[in-house]
């Protein structure tokens, strides 16, 4: 495990112990024991990581003098969602019980334990079963409450026992959506970099050094992954980690890991793009979509011309909040509707604003490019890196058409009041006219073929 875990560590609020290395799932009972000394432990997994994982977890607890209740398993198919209402279901069960939760793998179902855990008062440990996501260690939980996605405010799990060869044993496919969340990290910082730059967001550089350290090493060696390499698997798992490091540290929210890119698979979430198959569309998948979208668009306007923007111009096109309000009830239905209106109305500003706002990105936009400049890497670079480890990258691949993958820049920013590069473009007035560079004949996803 890295010197930058161990630092991580002596500040983080939440995880006091992150066990890391080979044969290490034998280390869950001892972990219990001296985070919960003398509690009860229940297990919780599903079907897939029970069978990965549940036995020796639960031998390891039984061998550490742990009473354990009656394991709870969700089935192995079809696979437990990231809803309110399975948090309702965990937190009836943990709170008829005075049990300490042992949740083993998936994203989804810490997320699940995380929170119920938390609306109880509890602490809990998760045991990793794959190097799938950044959401282990950190500080909320992503959930759907009335089919909108949103962070959940709770503590992250006090422990993580993260054994490497379980994680390189697990179906590539995990291991490419792991690879799909971290890799959003880079045009996420770029974002950072943007609302720093304007005043918004300040950079707090204890978190991004967390998320930003190790992240381009856990991504350089795709055909390490691929091939299982233990190396390969220590850089990602501790980039992963990191992640949710960094996240846990800042608290306010999940922005040190998560930017536009994030948006773009918020929104098709949202809309259940992938839900219907077995096994469903992974989050990372989506994130490493929007990876490429975020780095492309980024690609085509460090060179724009801000100066030439007739500020005016853009004052006076500007909607009114009322205007504003119904323009975002265009784009969205159902339950979708009113937390997008609260999302963008939080971030919106009267005319008067907007003209200090332009006035400013004009005379920041130097900073702006030299930072995001030696932040980003080409959509090119990124593109490859996914293919390598077997994610998707392109829209097609998840059963997005042109029009909606397209359509998805202009919605992405209405869902979060948080700042990134297509509120600037929406703001300077040539968000639409950027997108429309990327779809023609000479732009990124123009040269990319598509099926009609």
């Amino acid at each position: 495990m890295s010197d930058l875990i161990e630092r991580a560590l002596r500040s983080a609020d939440d995880t006091d112990v992150v066990v890391m290395g080979d044969g290490v799932l034998g280390e869950t009972g001892r972990v219990f024991t001296r985070l919960f000394d003398g509690a009860r432990g229940i297990v919780v997994a599903d079907g897939n990581t029970w069978a990965v994982a549940g036995e020796q977890v639960t031998a390891s607890l039984r061998d550490a003098g742990v009473e354990l209740a009656e394991p709870y398993v969700f089935p192995a198919s079809p696979s437990v969602y990231a809803e309110y209402e399975n948090v309702e279901l965990l937190r009836e069960l943990l709170g008829g019980q005075d049990v300490r939760a042992v949740v083993i793998g998936s994203g989804t179902l810490n997320d699940l334990v995380k929170k119920a855990s938390d609306e109880l008062g509890r602490r809990y440990m998760v045991v990793c079963t794959a190097a799938s996501m950044d959401g282990y260690a950190a500080f909320g939980a992503s959930v759907s409450v009335d089919g909108f996605k949103t962070t959940l405010t709770c503590r992250a799990p006090q422990g993580l026992i993260v054994d490497l060869p379980t994680l390189a044993e697990a179906p590539r496919r995990c291991t490419a959506t792991g690879v799909g969340d971290l890799i959003e990290k880079i045009p996420a910082g770029a974002d950072w970099i943007l609302a720093d730059e304007l005043g918004i967001e300040p950079v707090d550089q204890g978190s991004w050094d967390l998320a930003q350290g190790r992240l381009r090493a856990a991504i350089s060696d795709p055909q390490g992954l691929v091939d299982r390499n233990p190396g390969s698997f220590t850089a990602l798992a501790e980039g992963l980690v990191l992640s949710g490091l960094s996240m846990q540290k800042y608290r306010i929210s999940s922005r040190p890991a998560s930017g536009a890119g994030h948006l773009f698979s918020h929104v098709w979430e949202m809309e259940h793009l992938g839900m219907e198959q077995d096994p469903p569309l992974t989050h990372g998948f989506k994130v490493g979509l929007g990876t490429l979208a975020t780095l492309s668009l980024w690609q085509n306007v460090v060179d724009m011309d801000v100066e030439a923007i007739d500020t005016e111009a853009a004052v006076a096109a500007w909607r009114s909040r009322e205007d504003t309000e119904a323009y975002v009830r265009s784009w969205f239905t159902g339950n979708m509707v009113e937390p997008a209106v609260k999302q963008t109305l939080d971030k919106y500003l009267t005319a008067d604003q907007l003209r200090e706002r332009i006035e400013l990105i004009k005379a920041k936009w130097p900073a702006i490019t030299a930072r995001a400049r030696a932040q980003l890497i080409p959509p090119e670079q990124a593109e490859s890196i996914l293919k390598g480890v077997g994610a998707f990258y392109h829209p097609q691949q998840v059963g997005l058409d042109r029009r909606r993958f397209k359509d998805t820049y202009l919605r992405c920013r209405m869902i979060r009041s948080r700042y990134t590069l297509p509120d600037t473009l929406f703001e300077l007035g040539v968000l639409t006219e950027q997108v429309d560079r990327l779809f023609a004949p000479d732009g990124f996803w123009g040269r990319r073929p598509w099926t009609e």
